[in-house]
């Protein structure tokens, strides 16, 4: 589903529970729509960075279903929501239980300092968050950003995934590392 903007994706089923990813603007409609869309209990909440389009959900959605929000802390100045506080903060190669799947955090610092995507490696998905995108990349003229580290993060975590993995981005549409790789002209 997207937001104002911004892509949140929902993640698991009835039986599972279901993981929301990169819940957007805090606004009641927003949130409404997320929970109602929802095939069963949300149970986690997940951030691949904290900027005001994509995690200023969490907080408001975990104390309305009381789920487990996991992410990287904020470690930049500005562009933040100050409500996000994760309950727990996962390190690169950590394999995440959540909604019947297993993700694994890939570290991808450099739009933010910390920065995350989630491979859902055995469904050949991975989530990128504003790491890349469709045939571009997340900007780095933020606080804490760094280009060299942007594109290290792609070259070592993202790029070393197989060609048919679908990626799902924080913004526009979804694409394949095979596209990006042979189309992206920031690569």
């Amino acid at each position: 589903m997207t937001g104002p903007g911004t892509n949140t994706y929902l993640l698991g089923d009835a039986a599972s529970g279901v993981a929301v990813i990169d819940p957007g603007p805090a606004i009641d409609s927003h949130l409404q729509a997320i929970v109602e869309t929802a095939a069963g209990p949300i149970r986690w909440i997940l951030c691949t960075h904290t900027h005001i389009d994509h995690s200023p959900g969490a907080a408001p959605l975990a104390a309305r279903t009381g789920a487990t929000v996991l992410g990287m802390r904020a470690r930049y100045p500005e562009r933040q929501d100050a409500t996000f506080e994760p309950a727990r903060e996962p390190a690169h190669g950590d394999r995440l239980e959540v909604a019947g799947c297993v993700l694994r955090v890939l570290h991808t610092p450099g739009h933010t300092p910390g920065g995350c995507c989630l491979y859902v490696e055995a469904e050949g998905k991975v989530i990128t968050g504003d790491t890349l995108f469709a045939e571009g990349v997340g900007r780095t003229d933020f606080p804490g950003s760094s280009h060299e580290a942007l594109m290290t993060s792609i070259r070592t975590r993202l790029m070393t995934l197989p060609d048919a993995v679908v990626a799902y981005p924080g913004h526009g549409p979804a694409t394949t590392i095979g596209h990006e790789r042979r189309y992206n002209p920031y690569i």
